[in-house]
């Protein structure tokens, strides 16, 4: 047995252990005590949703799926159907366990709540049903991706193989690794457009309904649109997040590989004699250890705070849990470089010698987790940005937008900044290879940071669950604080999506340009031709386009189903003596999200294909850099402004500005604030991360053909 092949069945245990730490947080989940027959009830109603929603999803995502792989299979490379179907696959069964377990979660975090009176207690509930979908997230996309290494053969430098009908050759081990990296994607992208588009269009209509036609409490019972809403937060927030950060995962470790091969050639085509097959395994070997060290780094931190007890600062624990993890990984990681360059040649690229792949994966860690902090600060109601518009409500809507877009444009620079920094770093010191590493290592422990996002829409259903329940204040108390400090995970969360996108994309980019433009030693885009300029610029483009119809999709369903809703609210349902039809409005919500979530889903996988076979891989390559350039920016003002507007909701909510509580003018601009913020947080900002990496992700693919077969050759 080769070392390569004992160092991927090492990692494969500390997957299963992973699994089973899921497995045993799940059913531990599921014993716990839904609470009073009304919370069971409506716990029942939101899961059930939720299970309807994904299974008509997955009916015409499967359709989709099939069709790609068959064509995959026949015209680009045998194996790589299937390869693709089970990216595809991972990616499903991610969504479908994280959604679940935040179903099962969520009510059991309200009894908790009413049981204990304790915040402590209540958090670690939480957590625990998050904990079931962020280790989930990192252990299947490493179990797929393993299973792909070892049932065929590893990765080979000069294999070449064709599909069953074309002739066309690739790299079969390569074409293996992005397939399945593109089923992840696919996945992704459709949960994220349809997912969103279920959640705000839900959200806004409740809002509308409850706060500005009938001022109602939020998540009052007596809306039909409420439970719509609860299920969407599981739907996108749990299903989606997971399907796009196991996306984002799995495509670093992808593009590490893809690198590492074209690193390889290259040295051979340059005559570098020093370099060794021993060179090139390590360099494989590398991201799926590193991915396992961060695997084990987050069993530890999130394991720690299953045990320990809890304060009344759900923040700072969250916070400690994601320190341990990071620091974890870094420990680890620098081990694992060590033992595996130390005693190999190594690639010029390499200044820092065995030291260089560990540091540009600090560079990502750090990354990671500054601009975590960046996001807490513009979008918590604990910091200035959020409390200035909070403020700005008592002066009107109109005064609230424009604050807002002043935070959220003002939020951009430093994360951009963040990531300029460690991509050039990481560049000196490692090359290419180094940049994909670094993205990687931002990755490496997502398990935690998936966890603490999921946290987010839990807390946030157990509030609405104890509001719609009637629970006494005290209960709802806890669950407001939960619910606050979920939203700043959430965002967070959402900060951390778009820093990884935006490292995945580039490292994606990267192995795009090297693996079309020949064997050289830094992959070459040349800007200076017509047709990257032209790419660019289209790219970019496009990105607004693509926000375009994301915005219109939400917006009109959510009108379609504030009007319908508000039809159901006869007096006798006002009055409590009757209960409005909640499948309905379930119903509406997923026949809605699912009839618009295919063009913009389609748009992103038909991009590269059509430009690439009009105009060659360069001017693809000029859409993905004009496309990464507009949608990382856009998608942080996006998050983040988002964030801040519904957190400065909240600050008001929670009678932080005085004299201007619920009901108030204020509080009403604010609720205006906040649906504007809903859709760029929750649909738009979040798909896309997707758009870039999935176009990335799709363009590598098919390299081999539209660098054989385009207009303009």
């Amino acid at each position: 047995m080769s070392l390569l092949t004992t160092s991927w069945l090492i990692v494969l245990g500390v997957v299963f252990l992973a699994l089973c730490y899921v497995a045993y947080n799940y059913f531990r989940i599921k014993k716990m005590p839904e609470g009073t027959p009304e919370m069971i009830e409506l716990s029942g109603i939101i899961r059930s949703g939720a299970q309807t929603f994904l299974k008509t999803e997955f009916k015409s995502i499967g359709i989709v799926v099939a069709a790609v792989a068959i064509i995959f299979t026949l015209f680009v490379e045998k194996t790589s159907g299937i390869t693709f179907l089970m990216g595809a696959l991972m990616s499903s069964i991610v969504c479908v366990l994280g959604m679940q377990s935040a179903t099962y979660a969520n009510v059991r975090t309200s009894n908790k709540a009413k049981e204990s009176l304790s915040i402590g207690e209540t958090v670690k509930v939480a957590l625990c049903g998050g904990s079931i979908s962020g280790l989930a997230v990192q252990a299947f996309g490493m179990l797929g991706l393993i299973a792909v290494l070892l049932c065929f053969g590893g990765v080979q430098h000069d294999a070449t193989s064709t599909g069953f009908l074309a002739g066309l050759t690739c790299n079969p081990y390569i074409m293996r690794i992005s397939t399945y990296s593109l089923g992840c994607s696919i996945v992704a992208m459709f949960n994220r457009v349809a997912g969103g588009n279920y959640t705000k269009a839900a959200d806004i209509s409740s809002d509308i309904l409850g706060k500005l036609r009938h001022d109602l409490p939020e998540d009052d019972s007596r809306i039909p649109n409420t439970i719509a809403d609860f299920i969407g937060d599981n739907v996108n927030d749990i299903a989606g997040n997971c399907s796009d950060l196991l996306e984002s995962f799995v495509a670093t470790m992808s593009a590490s590989i893809m690198i590492s091969v074209t690193l390889y050639k290259t040295a051979l085509a340059e005559g570098e004699t020093q370099i060794t097959d021993g060179t090139f395994n390590a360099t494989v070997l590398f991201p799926v250890i590193l991915a396992g060290c961060g695997l084990v780094g987050c069993l530890i931190g999130l394991g720690l705070a299953n045990i320990k007890k809890m304060g009344d600062n759900p923040s700072k624990e969250l916070d400690l849990s994601t320190w341990i993890s990071a620091g974890c990984t870094i420990v680890f990681g620098g081990v694992a470089s060590y033992f595996i360059f130390k005693d190999v040649p190594l690639y010029t690229e390499f200044k820092l010698g065995w030291a260089s792949p560990w540091v540009s994966s600090i560079m990502g860690i750090v990354s990671g987790i500054a601009i975590g902090i960046i996001t807490e600060y513009y979008t918590s109601t604990d910091h200035k940005p959020t409390q200035k518009i909070a403020e700005m409500c008592t002066e009107g809507e109109a005064f609230v937008v424009t604050k807002g877009d002043a935070v959220g444009s003002r939020s951009v620079l430093l994360p951009v900044l963040v990531i300029i920094i460690a991509l050039i770093v990481s560049g000196i010191i490692g090359g290419s290879y180094g940049i994909a590493i670094s993205a990687l290592g931002m990755l490496a422990f997502v398990g935690a940071t998936v966890s603490i996002d999921a946290f987010g829409p839990i807390a946030d259903n157990a509030g609405g669950l104890a509001e719609a329940c009637h629970l006494a204040p005290d209960v709802r108390k806890i669950t407001d604080k939960l619910d606050a400090v979920g939203n700043t995970t959430a965002a967070i969360g959402k900060g951390f999506a778009i820093g990884s996108a935006a490292f995945a994309t580039v490292s994606l980019i990267m192995a795009y340009v090297g693996s079309y433009s020949g064997d050289v030693a830094v992959p070459v885009l040349n800007f200076a031709t017509f047709f990257v300029v032209a790419g660019g610029i289209l790219g970019g483009a496009l990105v607004e386009y693509f926000c375009a119809i994301l915005t219109d999709n939400t917006i009109d369903a959510a009108k379609i189903m504030a009007d319908v809703g508000d039809k159901q609210m006869t007096q006798e349902v006002l009055d409590g003596k009757a209960k409005p039809d909640y499948n309905m409005m379930i119903a509406m919500a997923a026949k809605e999200a699912i009839r618009r979530m295919v063009v913009p889903s389609v748009l992103a996988l038909l991009i590269p294909v059509i430009g690439g076979f009009l105009l060659g891989p360069e001017f693809v390559g000029g859409i993905l850099v004009g496309a990464t350039i507009v949608a990382i920016p856009r998608a942080i003002f996006m998050g983040n402004s988002g964030g801040a507007f519904d957190n400065a909701k909240k600050y008001i909510e929670q009678g932080m500005l005085k004299g201007h509580g619920k009901g108030s003018p204020a509080h009403k601009a604010a609720v205006t604030g906040d649906t504007i913020g809903d859709t760029r947080k929750d649909v738009v900002g979040v798909a896309l991360d997707i758009f870039i990496k999935l176009m990335s992700t799709v363009a590598n693919t098919i390299t081999p053909i539209i660098s054989r077969y385009h207009i303009f050759k």
